[in-house]
């Protein structure tokens, strides 16, 4: 049994390892939507993917297998936001299949039986395989294993043959997808050429004097913008505003938040149930019964209890406390057993003074210091003031306090000196470690006790009554709302209710603005019947209300101007100013600083030393790529015209170049340039078969 499970661990690391490698995961939805259909042509139609289409079936079938794998690995059911990682890896293991699947035809990857067989009981053992048959006393791959496990299949079960496929399949998939690694990683080659101008962009570096006038100098009100600026602009860079499908949103959210009825109800409640906590001669069972939470037979030392009850130290067994209030819960301890642990727990805080070196000088200066504000405190100084004051380490911002801690958690001079105190207060000299000198103040004197809670939690939550008045006030807003016009006058009208935007929601995604878990909304921009203009039905999203509005829809390809109107509208202004300002500084004469000074005062000069051709920065003026560029093609003394930069106009003088030593070997730099090729080859291939396989994305329709 325990190879079974083995096997069914190693077969899903596989798979999962094969998807995961990727780094292909994006939010999805909700796979068992209201709106599946399961039944027809189309309807029952996921996606399609290089011209295969794929089936509801079929998409279950694999996120069921993830989903089973994922949370055998964590021990509990997975989260909405783990089961839309799940969908990812699904539908990404699907292309995965699909469209790698015809490039690995294409090429003639593939794995003989010969080959598979080596892998599980021969030469060249899989790494699955080793992992699942190491013989647990000696920690080495064990070849009979495999062998008697293979002969006693059948009798494992009806599980064990389909699970072992599985298995090989897994390893299989993995093998192909290796090969086709090392294919693309085997055809990268870096010449000498290259590997010599990596190592002295590198490595040459050039002292630069700027002359710089940010764009931001002009007003933005001074710059008129035309519709044809506009459309020129993004004609001529067209590639910067690819976009993916998008949808956009004006909503609203109404809370359903607990009403000072609800609060009185709930601390009635608790009112009764702390008198009948403390008449309970079963206290597991009256937790079970009434609590939040289940109950917990642990015994706590004084660190591991919840902060109500530390003041209350020592706790008296059989006594109730509470009932406390925080982050709307009522919390009621009653102590169910009281007795010694195995190790002594204490608190303490402490003022740690560090020399400044390790001289004795250094270290004489720290003591006297150390002895000095000892004798501050001890005279009446507040200890928290003067750690605040003087100490040296982390704990200085909370007063020097160090909380609570068991024996063998501090170094041995410092914990000898703390669990040597009988009393709390403070040592009467200052305790030397590594780190310094301590001065040191026993908050809570050590014990080894411990004690059992039984913990009664209540939350405090709507009542239905609160959540029917929450619902009316959202349901009068979306019946009452034809369209934008109408859903925005509502809400103007009624003072409680606060718009919010989300532009541009992906078709998968679970987050619309600050909204989590909403993709129920997401679904419903994206059904075949919502216009732009439609408003929501009301959604219940985590202990709120939503109505929508659909403000937009943005097709997947180039963005529309009026889509990205602001964002070329800036574009556009720095180009006018550009202009504007290198008309002004062209044929000035003299040095930067004098064409500077006929300027005015917002043109600068700035000096970076050490600058870097392969950075793209110069130090104060930020990431200017064509500056370096151009400065590194000038002569000693040469300066540029002024020019387009990244955040005004620029003018570069190269004051000094210092080249790069000769290089003596370059097969590090090979190497390594080798290796960063290699590690974005095989997504960059992923993503371009993607692309070429023609992938249509119809899950939202689903899930």
């Amino acid at each position: 049994m325990a190879l079974i499970n083995k096997i069914r661990e190693k077969s899903g690391w596989a798979i999962g390892a094969i998807a995961i490698g990727l780094g292909i995961f994006v939010v999805g939805g909700d796979l068992l939507g209201p709106n599946s259909r399961l039944l027809g042509n189309d309807a029952a139609t996921v996606g399609e993917i290089a011209g295969e289409k794929i089936d509801f079936q079929r998409f279950d079938q694999v996120f069921q297998q993830i989903k089973a794998n994922y949370e055998g690995q964590i021990g509990r059911a997975a989260t909405e936001s783990e089961l839309a990682m799940i969908r990812e890896q699904a539908w990404n293991q699907l292309i995965f299949q699909i469209a790698l699947q015809k490039e690995y035809d294409r090429l003639g990857i593939e794995v003989t039986e010969e080959e598979l067989a080596d892998m599980v009981q021969g030469n060249n053992i899989h790494p699955s395989v080793q992992q699942a048959f190491t013989n647990p006393q000696t920690g080495q791959f064990d070849r009979a294993q495999v062998l008697q496990y293979l002969q006693n299949l059948d009798q494992m079960g009806p599980e064990a043959r389909p699970m072992w496929v599985n298995f090989e399949q897994s390893i299989l998939s993995d093998r192909i997808q290796s090969k086709f690694s090392n294919l693309l990683s085997k055809s990268v080659y870096v010449t000498t050429a290259e590997a010599k101008n990596h190592f002295e962009a590198q490595n040459t570096t050039a002292s630069l004097k700027v002359l710089y006038v940010p764009y931001f100098s002009i007003a933005d009100s001074a710059v008129k913008v035309t519709d044809a600026q506009l459309k020129d602009y993004y004609e001529r860079n067209k590639d910067l505003y690819k976009v993916e499908e998008g949808r956009s949103v004006e909503f609203v959210t109404i809370p359903v938040a607990a009403s000072t009825e609800d609060r009185d109800y709930v601390q009635n409640e608790i009112t009764t149930l702390t008198e009948q906590f403390k008449a309970t001669t079963n206290d597991s069972a009256f937790v079970n019964t009434n609590s939040d939470v289940p109950y917990d037979n642990a015994y706590l030392h004084a660190g591991e209890l919840p902060e109500q009850l530390r003041s209350n130290l020592p706790l008296e067994q059989g006594k109730v406390y509470g009932p406390f209030t925080q982050d709307e819960t009522y919390t009621i301890y009653k102590v169910v057993d009281v007795r010694d642990g195995s190790a002594n727990t204490v608190r303490a805080s402490h003022i740690l003074i560090k020399p400044e070196n390790d001289s004795p000088e250094a270290k004489a200066a720290a003591l006297a210091k150390a002895k000095d504000v000892l004798a501050q405190i001890q005279k009446g100084a507040d200890f928290a003031a003067m750690a605040a004051q003087h100490g040296t380490d982390g704990t200085a911002s909370v007063g020097g306090d160090l909380g609570y801690f068991t024996e063998g958690r501090m170094v041995p001079a410092f914990e000898k000196a703390v669990f040597g105190a009988t009393a709390e207060g403070l040592l009467p000299a200052p305790v030397e470690t590594e780190y310094g000198y301590h001065i040191i103040k026993v908050t809570a004197p050590k014990s080894k006790r411990t004690y059992k809670l039984a913990t009664v939690q209540r939350s405090i939550e709507a009542s239905e009554t609160t959540r029917d008045l929450a619902y009316s006030v959202a349901d009068e807003l979306a019946g009452t709302s034809e369209n934008l016009e109408d859903f925005r006058a509502n809400v103007a009208k009624n003072e409680s209710l606060v718009k919010e935007e989300a532009s541009n929601i992906g078709k998968n995604n679970i987050l619309v603005g600050n909204l989590n878990d909403a993709r129920e909304l997401v679904r419903w921009t994206y059904a075949k019947d919502t216009k732009v203009g439609d408003v929501s039905p009301v959604f219940e999203i985590n202990d709120q209300y939503v109505v929508a509005v659909l403000t937009g829809k943005r097709e997947k390809g180039y963005a529309k101007v009026e889509d990205v109107k602001e964002e070329l509208t800036a574009a556009v202004r720095n180009e006018v100013k550009a202009k504007q300002i290198i008309e002004k500084l062209q044929g000035g004469k003299g040095s930067l600083d004098e064409i500077a000074a006929n300027y005015g005062p917002d043109a600068m000069v700035r000096t970076a030393d050490d600058v870097n051709f392969a950075s793209g920065a110069i130090p104060g003026l930020g990431l200017e790529p064509v500056a370096i560029g151009k400065a590194f093609g000038l002569k000693q003394g040469g300066r540029t015209a002024p020019f387009e930069g990244q955040g005004g106009v620029v003018m570069v003088e190269l004051v000094q170049k210092t080249p790069a030593p000769e290089a003596q070997d370059l097969s590090g730099v090979k190497a390594q340039l080798v290796n960063t090729r290699a590690s974005r080859i095989e997504t960059n291939a992923f993503e371009a078969i993607k692309e070429k396989a023609d992938i249509k994305d119809n899950r939202v329709r689903f899930f």
